[in-house]
């Protein structure tokens, strides 16, 4: 039986392509244009590629101490993300008959509903005062704020994972600090390159959070220093949107080279009994 084509579906697939695409292709063009092309037409192809806006964006931006900056904090980070977050979700979710850990867990998860706007102001102020205002302090601020949401996902996985697993562990002689590394770490894998990519991708991106807590210029990070090219009276866009190319493109060939794991990962999540 000849399948007929879904052209619904296929016209979706089409204008979702070209929203993605069409931003992609201007960042590019503009990136390799120059002021005077840009002034004639926006849109168009640029009639010469010009390199030098890349060399001229690295400098402006001190780019590699920039990418240090965010691959240490995003590496660090993301490292403590899963190590303290699954271990505390494992004591919350093999525990959620205590009462104590029921509180604390509605507790973490209430957080995920309170804007980052209204704690700001507060955050600013207590690690300035802690002398926290630096990347130590950035990288502690981006585990714990992520611990509401990452609890509420493993807690859940955590308690589909079978408890006799765990009792044949104790009956063998392996301890509570045992069983988790042994056991349970292990098959958290699937979730925890679903939460590491997450992580990774929002720590990488993230502006605001650098923006007010990082006062010294050779810490900032490459979304930071994208602040240079606004000016008080107009932006260098060619310059600006080269530099946002090289910020991106860490990012672009992590995934290329990570997606195997991280699309088996959500997979394996996505199918777990």
């Amino acid at each position: 039986m000849r399948k007929t084509t879904n052209w619904t579906s296929t016209i979706l697939i089409a204008l979702g392509s070209l929203l993605i695409l069409f931003p992609l292709y201007m960042t590019i063009s503009i990136a390799l244009k120059n002021p005077e092309e840009m002034a004639v037409s926006i849109f168009s192809l640029p009639t010469g590629l010009h390199f030098e806006n890349f060399r001229n964006a690295i400098e402006a931006t001190n780019f590699f101490n920039a990418l240090k900056n965010s691959v240490v904090i995003t590496v660090i980070s993301v490292v403590f993300i899963l190590l303290t977050n699954s271990m505390v979700a494992y004591a919350i979710a093999r525990n959620m008959k205590d009462k104590f850990f029921k509180v604390l867990y509605f507790y973490f998860i209430s957080a995920m509903f309170i804007p980052f706007q209204i704690i700001m102001l507060p955050v600013v102020k207590v690690t300035t005062d802690l002398h926290m205002n630096n990347i130590v302090g950035l990288i502690i601020l981006y585990v714990v704020y992520g611990l509401a949401f990452n609890i509420f996902v493993y807690v859940g996985y955590i308690r589909s994972i079978p408890y006799e697993l765990e009792e044949a562990a104790t009956m063998d002689g392996a301890s509570t600090w045992g069983t988790y590394w042994k056991i349970i770490f292990p098959l958290l894998a699937p979730i925890s390159a679903t939460i590491g990519i997450l992580s990774c991708l929002s720590t990488w991106n993230d502006f605001m959070l650098p923006l007010i807590l990082l006062g010294d210029q050779n810490s900032y990070t490459l979304p930071l220093v994208q602040y240079v090219f606004q000016g008080q009276f107009g932006t260098d866009f060619n310059l600006a949107f080269a530099s946002y190319l090289l910020a991106l493109t860490p990012m672009v060939i992590v995934y290329l080279f990570a997606q195997k794991w991280i699309i088996g990962g959500i997979t394996q999540g996505a199918i777990k009994s």
